[in-house]
């Protein structure tokens, strides 16, 4: 059996031509004040010189190439070099903020039942997107709100290897499948009540793709619901707590 540093965080970045943002996303991670925590790089195959960036890091990170395969199999192939006994991601466009990791592994302290730590996103737009900065100014996506996306996750190693990997057949709302799983199982989450994330908007967001999302978001139901006809019942997963 593999042993993990029980007190290593590793930090799993997938990037596939994001040399525009992912130098500042790799520094919002390294800037924690929390240690010990490594960070792990999988370059999905890029080709905007992305490669020539994360070089310039050095043995700050860890980084891995593979051919593209999407998000959810880079996101796997980091897991499966991490050495942590805790997990954690980060997207290569957005940014941490300083005391991220800190907060939610006081969360744990405080309450060692917990499966999963989570907290609060802030959106905030680049240039060329002005035009929905505007639209969005007075709707929640502009506000701090909850969220559960990788950058948000906190958890133990043995949770992830119970719930299993991110499904690499989904392009978009790996993630969200990846919840559905975990709440079927019902782990106890717990929320940081401040913003942890700050998500880049800009022209290249995966999440743009609404009809790939719809489309995955189909997937997602059908087999959330083909699960549960099978499984024996259970009591419904707790609430997330503040």
């Amino acid at each position: 059996m593999t042993r993990y540093d029980p007190d290593l965080v590793s930090c799993v970045i997938p990037v596939y031509n994001g040399a525009r943002f992912v130098a500042a996303s790799i520094e919002s991670v390294l800037a924690q004040a929390y240690r010990p925590l490594e960070v792990i790089v999988v370059d999905d195959g890029s080709t905007d010189g992305t490669e020539d960036i994360l070089a310039g890091f050095g043995d700050r990170i860890r980084t891995f190439f593979q051919p593209n395969a999407g998000p959810s199999a880079a996101r796997n192939r980091g897991v499966a070099e991490a050495r942590g006994g805790w997990l954690t991601f980060q997207d290569a466009d957005d940014l941490w903020v300083p005391d991220k990791l800190e907060r939610q592994m006081d969360c744990f302290r405080r309450n060692p039942s917990i499966d999963l730590c989570v907290g609060y996103l802030q959106n905030f737009w680049e240039p060329e997107l002005r035009e929905i900065e505007e639209r969005a100014r007075d709707t929640w996506l502009a506000q701090p709100h909850l969220a559960h996306g990788p950058p948000l996750m906190l958890m133990r190693r043995e949770l992830f290897d119970r719930i299993g990997p991110f499904d690499p057949a989904l392009r978009t709302g790996e993630d969200t499948d990846w919840h559905f799983r975990a709440r079927e199982a019902g782990i106890v989450t717990e929320c940081v009540p401040d913003v942890l994330v700050r998500r880049r908007r800009h022209g290249r967001n995966l999440t743009a793709n609404w009809n790939a999302s719809a489309e995955d978001m189909f997937t997602m139901l059908k087999r959330s619901i083909g699960r549960r006809r099978v499984a024996p019942s259970a009591p419904p997963a707790p609430p997330v707590s503040e």
